[in-house]
């Protein structure tokens, strides 16, 4: 009989996609792998990665006073029984989260279920989410050295981030012709998370004028977001994911959000990267991956709040004048089989 595994994590393409890389290692180890989630963005791309996708009912707790906390904790609640009942049908050998708050019911029905939790944090400091799950957690794994000093040392582990491995077989001329560049310009591709980034939207349209005579700009804008340029040397897209491989192969630079999954997917590409971490209405997560990249010569930063279109230009500009630089020091960064290593875990953990 396989071992079965329940992946849950959402809000961002951020808690999905490093389940997803997991997944053909977890189906090599002979796991039967579901995914318990939102109707969010882990829906759709849970089903078109072909697993058996279970919606729950899910809310956020908000930091600040909001009448939304009260009706959110009511989700919340509706989301553990739905959940818990979802255990007892699955019966998995183990649950592995990627956060978000959909996880918060999965994991506290699991522990009721008596079924092991494995959690996994990408950020530098854990966010609140997975502060609630870390004590259900058998064990919680981390992405940055920086992290190990919030969590409890006996049952946490650095085990990098998961990284899908579908990434390295793009094709650049496939790329290049995905979005209409016939030249050699050098591509920037530019990208604010599945959400998109509203700031680096305006910021871009602006100046895209005076960069495109120089550079071909590739451009992820968020879904609902698009900034209606029609210039040459320019193509947007809401969001891409089988053609992601192809458009980073052909890219030459990254102007990116500082979401720990993707600037450890651009930083495996060795692609030099300018961050642009979300500062307004935040934690503060981002900053701090961000200012990790930077300490280790990986990427540039540029603060959100002191990014104006001339500031934004200034920086793609260093950018290219530290490219070499940049991809030197990536270069020395340690490659571990991380997927690997976070399947041996959770087999473990599943017995």
């Amino acid at each position: 009989m396989s071992l079965k595994v329940v992946l849950t994590g959402g809000g961002t393409a951020g808690h999905v996609m490093p389940n997803l890389a997991l997944l053909p290692e977890l189906r090599a180890a002979g796991f039967d792998v579901s995914y318990v989630g939102s109707g969010g963005v882990e829906k759709g791309l849970a089903h078109a990665a072909g697993l058996p996708f279970f919606e729950i009912s899910t809310g956020k707790l908000r930091r600040y006073f909001s009448i939304q906390n009260f009706l959110d904790i009511g989700r919340i609640v509706a989301g553990f029984f739905q959940a818990f009942m979802l255990m007892l049908k699955l019966r998995p050998n183990v649950v592995f989260s990627k956060g978000g708050f959909v996880a918060v019911p999965v994991t506290l029905a699991a522990w009721f279920c008596r079924i092991p939790v494995v959690t996994h944090e990408s950020d530098v400091s854990p966010g609140l989410a997975n502060k609630i799950i870390a004590p259900f957690s058998r064990k919680i794994l981390y992405t940055f050295p920086e992290t190990g000093k919030f969590l409890p040392a006996q049952r946490s582990e650095m085990v990098g981030t998961p990284v899908r491995q579908d990434l390295f077989g793009g094709n650049a001329e496939k790329g290049r012709s995905i979005c209409g560049f016939n030249d050699k310009k050098p591509i920037l591709l530019v990208m604010g998370g599945s959400q998109g980034a509203q700031r680096i939207n305006d910021a871009l349209k602006t100046i895209l004028p005076r960069i495109t005579g120089d550079l071909n700009v590739v451009h992820l804008t968020g879904k609902g977001k698009s900034i209606g340029y029609a210039g040459a040397g320019y193509k947007g897209f809401e969001f891409l994911v089988d053609d992601l491989k192809h458009v980073f192969a052909a890219t030459d630079l990254v102007v990116s959000r500082a979401g720990a999954n993707s600037i450890f997917e651009i930083l495996a590409l060795k692609k030099p990267m300018l961050l642009v971490p979300l500062e307004v209405g935040s934690r503060g997560d981002q900053i701090l991956n961000a200012r990790s990249f930077t300490q280790k010569g990986w990427a540039l930063t540029l603060s959100e709040t002191k990014m104006t279109p001339e500031a934004l230009e200034v920086a793609i500009n260093d950018l290219r004048a530290n490219s070499g630089k940049l991809i030197a020091r990536q270069a020395e960064a340690k490659a571990e089989s991380t997927c690997s290593k976070i399947v041996g875990i959770i087999k473990q953990a599943a017995g």
